[in-house]
């Protein structure tokens, strides 16, 4: 298992490698299989979605990634009443989803109407590893690193686990259920989840 690895912070230039690395790695979680029924679509959009999120991690929070450029997290600072958004988000998204922009669009505004407003915290939108370098414990590294900072600041985050175990691996990593779980419409459930910082208390 990974113990050390070398974290950069990305810059735009990556963008597309990894918004690629997050599309292989959640092709199959069930969330995104109800976003996309078909695989073959969801192979072809999710990379120009998932670079969105590239984007706006870029631009208004923290990008963490490895040299390979095959892991990444995705983390966005968030205040009471402001979450960080592209400002044509919504025409790219549809751009990009076409006649599937409908079921994103649930998606999002179930997501927003369980985000907690307060108190300020860092929302850790994606964390991914390409499935080839997946259960080696980057996400493990790239996680604490990020941990350790949040921890010296003072700051809680926050996530959506996407499936039962990452619901539980999070759990290791000190997370709590933060309210129930968000039930998409005839759809999966993802399992919203709150850590404070360590000192704190949890």
């Amino acid at each position: 298992m990974t113990t050390t690895l070398d974290i950069q912070r990305a810059t735009l230039d990556d963008a597309d490698q990894l918004a690629h690395t997050i599309a292989q790695a959640f092709h199959d979680l069930a969330p995104c299989r109800w976003l996309v029924e078909d695989p073959q679509i969801r192979a072809r959009i999710f990379p120009d979605f998932f670079g969105l999120y590239v984007e706006l991690g870029v631009r208004s929070g923290t990008v963490l990634t490895t040299p390979d450029r095959k892991a990444v997290a995705i983390w966005l600072p968030v205040a009471p009443d402001a979450v960080p958004a592209l400002p044509d988000h919504d025409a790219r998204l549809a751009a990009i989803t076409g006649p599937l922009l409908g079921r994103f669009h649930i998606f999002d505004v179930m997501l927003d109407e369980h985000h907690p407003d307060a108190p300020a915290h860092e929302w850790l939108a994606i964390l991914a590893v390409h499935p080839s370098r997946q259960y080696r414990g980057i996400g493990t590294v790239l996680l604490d690193h990020y941990h350790a900072m949040l921890d010296r600041d003072g700051t809680p985050a926050y996530l959506e686990a996407a499936e039962p175990a990452l619901r539980t691996m999070y759990h290791r990593h000190g997370y709590v259920d933060h309210g129930e779980p968000i039930r998409l419409p005839v759809g999966p459930a993802l399992f919203p989840m709150w850590r404070k910082p360590k000192g704190l208390g949890n």
